[in-house]
């Protein structure tokens, strides 16, 4: 599906993806899928407008189905109600690769991981991966498997 998103949709898609996905929205629904893709305006306002409606409803307490309100943004092209950017500053809302690159920061220190470490990233395809300085790919999923001690002398190893 990112394939067929234009750079900028791209874009707005992987900046709130995390934050979508915690709260609920499957991405995997064919619906979901068609009503990003046909949506030719609006994209992150209507991203915006169901985590502020989200966020809402978990004050109040209620129940909400995030796919199917995230359906109906897109459909309606809802407006986000006094939307703040540091919303997406919520831990809960950090994507994998986020939070593996803050780790490796606090464990190895800020200097080694920028050393070591060009960026740890995702494909469009979903496939979670660190990228060394050096060019190499190691799959964050191997990375976590073997952990810090392996990453960190594999990443040496390869300077």
């Amino acid at each position: 599906m990112l394939n067929e998103l234009e750079d900028i949709e791209k874009e707005i898609y992987r900046k709130y993806k995390p934050a979508l996905k915690y709260i609920g929205v499957d991405f995997s629904r064919e619906d979901v899928q068609e009503a990003i893709l046909y949506c030719y305006s609006g994209l992150e306002s209507a991203f915006q407008a169901v985590i502020v409606y989200w966020k809402y409803k978990q004050e109040q307490q209620e129940k909400i189905y995030p796919s199917a309100a995230l359906i109906e943004a897109l459909k309606e092209h809802w407006q986000p109600f006094n939307w703040q950017d540091e919303y997406l500053d919520d831990p809960r809302f950090k994507s994998p690769c986020l939070i593996w690159w803050e780790q490796a920061g606090e464990i190895w220190g800020a200097d080694t991981r920028n050393q070591l470490i060009a960026d740890v990233n995702e494909t469009d395809s979903g496939v979670k991966y660190i990228l060394l300085k050096t060019g190499e790919k190691i799959s964050l999923k191997i990375a976590e498997m073997r952990g810090w001690d392996w990453v960190l002398n594999y990443a040496r190893s390869q300077q």
